[in-house]
């Protein structure tokens, strides 16, 4: 699962690590609270080379005759991704790169509290979530999800799901720009690569923002406030 995400690197950074052309139109940033159907800058492949553009974060299958007329697709399974109709074309042929600083995950407490985390790379290194897109309707406009796989052991006392991450050295892959075998990637991140830590509840809110949404939040006492490790599943690739 991943329903929230921070990006606070500027677009010229972005199109220099990324080696990536911007297009005229890209989304504000810093933002530290992006959601579903907002704008996320996007990286993919293109016919003179890689470009920086503006998705929908929600992606539209070719056949919904509105943006309401079916489920909201902002995540996309790594174990299914092939098989899905919705998905299976695009992650043949239009995978993606969704530059991101973080994103948030929500653990329960006892009482059935949801409790915000924030996770980033523990290097401070940009983080790429694969990703595939789907340009859609009559006025077309871009739109994506994030592949999601099984949470590592960094991830896992908080949310059974999480983002799939890709080193820089899997970029071309992914992108289609390196042949076939994007599906070798399908796996959950190595541990040791993400930090997490517990952040307040003003981003429970869709409308909160600004930098001290990723701040520390201090717990004074110990507790169990995230459920046990429990869930040991692998993501399995499939060809394409």
């Amino acid at each position: 699962m991943c329903g929230r995400i921070a990006v606070t690197l500027p677009h010229d950074a972005m199109t220099q690590i990324f080696a990536a052309r911007p297009s005229n139109r890209l989304p504000n940033l810093p933002n530290y609270n992006i959601c579903p159907t907002n704008q996320l800058a996007v990286v993919r492949s293109g016919a003179l080379g890689r470009e920086l553009v503006s998705m929908r974060w929600g992606f539209l299958p070719s056949w919904y005759k509105s943006e309401t007329d079916g489920p909201l697709l902002i995540n996309a399974r790594a174990e299914t991704l092939a098989e899905k109709p919705a998905f299976a074309d695009a992650a043949r042929s239009r995978r993606c790169l969704i530059p991101v600083s973080g994103f948030y995950e929500w653990s329960k407490d006892a009482d059935g509290q949801r409790l915000p985390w924030y996770s980033s790379r523990s290097d401070g290194d940009v983080m790429a979530l694969a990703g595939i897109w789907q340009n859609w309707g009559a006025d077309p406009q871009n739109t994506c999800a994030v592949v999601t796989t099984a949470a590592n052991s960094d991830m896992q006392a908080i949310h059974h799901r999480m983002p799939l991450i890709l080193g820089s050295q899997d970029w071309g892959l992914w992108l289609g720009e390196a042949g076939h075998g994007a599906a070798r990637l399908l796996k959950p991140l190595q541990t040791g690569i993400l930090r997490t830590h517990r952040v307040g509840q003003a981003v429970n809110s869709n409308r909160a923002e600004g930098e001290a949404l990723i701040e520390p939040f201090e717990v004074i006492e110990e507790s169990s406030d995230a459920p046990p490790l429990h869930d040991k599943r692998g993501a399995q690739g499939r060809l394409f």
